[in-house]
This record gives C-alpha cells, sequence and structure tokens, in this order.
C-alpha cells in the first residue's frame, strides 16, 4: 500500500527531471544562457532587494551562485510534486502545471538584456517533455475503487515502477548529454584560450619592489551576477563603438591585440566589500589603452557616460572622464602574464583604476555605449547603487587572524590599505583602544595599488584588540563610522581581536 500523494509527488518530481534535462541539453545546444534554471536564476537574482544581495555576497561568497540555483531547483521539484499530486485526480493540473512553469522559463529567458527569440525554446521544450511524461506516469498508477475514493490506494507496484525507471534514465542520459555539450563548449573555450599567444607590451609595467605580491589569478575574487560564465570565441568576438561619437567603430580580438599594449600593475575591489573583506585583489594587467579608442572614435559633446556592455547582458557606467584623465583605463586582454581567464571575462574586461568594480570593470565586454547619466541608468544604479563609484581609503589587518593565538612576546602586525589614484601616506595601528602608532608601508609600484604595512608589537599574555587606519595622499584618514557597503562603498577601521598566550 502506498499512500495517496506519494506517487503522484514521485511522478512529477520525475517527469520535471526529464523535461529540466531536456531543456538543458537543447540549451547547451544552442545557447547555455538560455537553460530554464540559469534563467529563471537570474531573473530572481534582478528582482531581488540588494539588503538580500548583499547579505548572500557577505554569507555565502562565492557559493551564492550554487545556492541559489540549488534553491531554484528545490521549488521546482516542490511544484513539479504538486502538480503530480493534483494530476492523479484532476489531468488539467498537468497541462496548467506544464504551461505555467513553460511559460515562467520562456518568460525569464526572454527578460535577459541580451535575449535572443530562440531563448523561449529550451524552456517550452521542457515543459512539454515534462507535461506529456507526467501525464504518461499517472497512467500507470491504478486506483481501487473510483477516481475520487479517498484513503490509501493499490498501485501496481511493477507497472509504475518500470515506467519510472524508463524516465528516469532518459532524464540521465538526457542531463549527460547536456553536461558533454557544455564540456565540449567550455572545452573549446579553453582550448581557444590556451591558444592565444600575447604580444609583449609596449609600455610595460615597472619592476616590482622586493617583497610586493601579486594575487595569483585562481584567488582572485569573482564577484557578478553571471550563473553560467560566458564562454565566448575571440575569433568571433567583436567589440562596438557607439552612441555619442563621430565614428562607429567596430574591432576584433585581433585588432586589439595589433594595437600598442600596455602593462599595468592595479589593485581592483568590489564595492560589496565590508571593512576587512576578502573582495580585492591586485594584478599584473595587460590592455589596449581606452582612450586611444574613445579619441579615434571622437567623443560627442555633452557625452559624460560610458556603457559597457557585457556578452551576458550586464550593463555597467563608467564617467567619460575616467577614461580621459590621465589614469591607466584599458581594456584588458591579459592578467598576471596569461590570456585573461574565463571567470575573470576572458578574451577582454574593461578596467578603471580608482573606480569599484561596478563601475569601471565590466567582464566580457562586448560594447561601448558613448551615452550621459541623464539619458542611461545602467545596472547596478536602477537598484539603487551611486553612479559613480570612487573606491573609498581602507585598511585591512592580514596578521594575527581574527581570533588568533599568538605567542607572547615580538608579533608582526601587517596588512594591506589602499586608496587608488590617492595613494597611501600613512597607516596607523591601535593597540586596546590606546594611542595611533605608525606602521612601515613597504614599497609600492604606484598609487594605483595596495600598499603593504606591518608593524611591530610587543604582545603581552591576555585578551587585545588591534585596528588600523589609513591616511590617504591628500591628507584624509578614513573614518572610524561603519557603513555598510550599499550604496557607495563601505568605511570604518577594521578591528581584529587575539587572544596572546
Amino acid at each position: 500500500m502506498i499512500r495517496r500523494g506519494f506517487p503522484g509527488a514521485l511522478a512529477g518530481i520525475i517527469a520535471a527531471g526529464f523535461g529540466v534535462a531536456a531543456a538543458e541539453l537543447l540549451a547547451a545546444a544552442t545557447r547555455p544562457e538560455a537553460g530554464p534554471l540559469v534563467a529563471v536564476g537570474a531573473a530572481v537574482i534582478d528582482a531581488t532587494p540588494t539588503p538580500v544581495k548583499e547579505l548572500a555576497v557577505r554569507e555565502l561568497g562565492t557559493n551564492d551562485k550554487p545556492f541559489l540555483l540549488s534553491v531554484v531547483a528545490v521549488v521546482l521539484a516542490l511544484l513539479a510534486a504538486l502538480a503530480g499530486i493534483l494530476g492523479r485526480r484532476h489531468r488539467l493540473a498537468v497541462v496548467i502545471g506544464a504551461a505555467v512553469l513553460g511559460v515562467a522559463g520562456a518568460g525569464a529567458a526572454l527578460s535577459r538584456p541580451a535575449a535572443r527569440a530562440g531563448d523561449l525554446l529550451p524552456s517550452l521544450l521542457g515543459a512539454l517533455v515534462a507535461g506529456g511524461t507526467l501525464w504518461w506516469l499517472l497512467t500507470r498508477l491504478t486506483p481501487r475503487g473510483s477516481a475520487g475514493e479517498a484513503g490509501p490506494v493499490v498501485l501496481d507496484r511493477r507497472k509504475f515502477l518500470q515506467a519510472a525507471a524508463v524516465v528516469a534514465g532518459a532524464a540521465a542520459a538526457t542531463a549527460a548529454g547536456a553536461t558533454a555539450i557544455k564540456g565540449v563548449r567550455g572545452g573549446a573555450a579553453a582550448r581557444s584560450r590556451a591558444d592565444i599567444r600575447l604580444p609583449t607590451a609596449a609600455d610595460p609595467a615597472p619592476a616590482l619592489p622586493s617583497g610586493f605580491t601579486l594575487t595569483p589569478n585562481g584567488d582572485f575574487y569573482r564577484v557578478d551576477t553571471a550563473l553560467t560564465v560566458p564562454r565566448l570565441d575571440p575569433d568571433t568576438w567583436e567589440l562596438r563603438i557607439h552612441g555619442m561619437v563621430g565614428k562607429e567603430l567596430r574591432l576584433s580580438f585581433e585588432d586589439l591585440l595589433r594595437r600598442p599594449l600596455i602593462e599595468r600593475v592595479i589593485t581592483l575591489n568590489c564595492v560589496s566589500n565590508e571593512v576587512g573583506g576578502p573582495y580585492i585583489g591586485t594584478s599584473r594587467w595587460l590592455g589596449v589603452p581606452l582612450k586611444a579608442l574613445l579619441d579615434e572614435a571622437g567623443i560627442d559633446a555633452g557625452a559624460d557616460q560610458i556603457v559597457a556592455r557585457s556578452a551576458e547582458g550586464m550593463t555597467i557606467g563608467t564617467p567619460v572622464i575616467t577614461a580621459l584623465d590621465g589614469r591607466d583605463t584599458m581594456l584588458v586582454v591579459g592578467m598576471n602574464g596569461e590570456p585573461l581567464p574565463l571567470e575573470h571575462g576572458f578574451p577582454v574586461r574593461m578596467l578603471t583604476p580608482g573606480l569599484y568594480g561596478y563601475a569601471g570593470a565590466c567582464k566580457w565586454v562586448t560594447e561601448l555605449e558613448l551615452t550621459t547619466f541623464a539619458k542611461f541608468d545602467p545596472y547596478w544604479v536602477e537598484r539603487g547603487w551611486s553612479a559613480e563609484g570612487p573606491v573609498k581609503t581602507a585598511s585591512r589587518i592580514d596578521m594575527p587572524r581574527p581570533f588568533g593565538r599568538p605567542a607572547a612576546g615580538p608579533v608582526t602586525v601587517a596588512g594591506v590599505a589602499w586608496a587608488q589614484r590617492r595613494g597611501i601616506k600613512a597607516v596607523e595601528v591601535s593597540v586596546d583602544g590606546g594611542p595611533w602608532k605608525p606602521a612601515e608601508l613597504l614599497p609600492t609600484p604606484s598609487v594605483d595599488t595596495w600598499v603593504q604595512w606591518r608593524f611591530p608589537w610587543q604582545a603581552t599574555a591576555g585578551p587585545h584588540s588591534l585596528s588600523v587606519r589609513a591616511t590617504d595622499g591628500t591628507g584624509a584618514t578614513q573614518p572610524e563610522a561603519r557603513v555598510t557597503p550599499f550604496p557607495n562603498g563601505a568605511t570604518g577601521w577594521h578591528t581584529v581581536a587575539v587572544t596572546v598566550g
């Protein structure tokens, strides 16, 4: 005997799994971004209030995307189970459930900024497969008595389980096919990247000071809204520069590589970084100066915003002046001596020293439109973030770690401080709220990188708190008051608690 609801719920979940697998297979063969799970997940991200987004980034870090996709999958399974339960008694529930889920997936896919008309097909196919499969599975269930009889039912176990096993096997095979196709596409992008030989910079970066460390590519933070990493073919990639310009430009990847390239060591950080947070890194970047391209296109009078568009639809607005005022704003093709990693914008991303990433570092960039701040609000500005995102002065203690237990005696307190475009003039450390004492600043390549600092501390046994603050090149000291990242970056002194043994 099996409870009345369980067989229908199981049938619904299995049918939905088959439908999603079929949808993902079609999406993998055409456009992975059109897959229903990714499309719905992206739509959820867009609709999520900013405080919730910030909470997810703070608590989940780079696990936020797998978590979101898992939640979408669980909700889908619950809805499918409900459709299966209701569908046993009312077949119309199967049709309605499949239609609702299909339309929701198709609508989410078409809502994406870079959507194409064909993006609705995977979700519609998935709905047809799921609905048809559920209808068929429900016919395998044989109730005792009338269709409206309450209580337990007698089930032809063999007939139902055989049917369920067939569908589950088909779903697994279809999902494996989708995974294989995605692997082939991803492998092709990786091979294209591996085949690229970057030219030597016409204007190389100066040698790094002794002891100055770069962030390895594999450790560089990643904060974006892309649920699947775009895998672009550099042979077909194209950049369009248009809008308020005298002459529209279209450039291939090879066009960029043939231009004089500059190499610079620059620190990039995310506006979502909390005080003392990890979303900051320093790399050696190789790219084409953006100013040269804008000069060639010719900027119309009145244009004050560059809207960069990503292959996956993200829009990022950057003040025009930051490409013209002498800083090394560039279209990046290389990171730490190799082509950009896929997850960091391959084949080309934008980088603007002195701005948070949300305002000047568009990944997977394919388009630059010259316009005005009055005419267009990019993605993050629509959601309440400041239109311009200059980096605030900040500092962080990396050693000792929070709640560490250093031994009594000489202890080196060390960390980083940053104020891109202004530089760091001084770093001070306070122990247990006592007087501020100067830390030693280590040599740095430029005002566009963080400064590594260290402070000798004669630690005594017991609990202690260590605080740090920085003063930038203009003489302004970072404020003590804690402010959350929204809407234009966090402020406050980083403090760690330790217990000296």
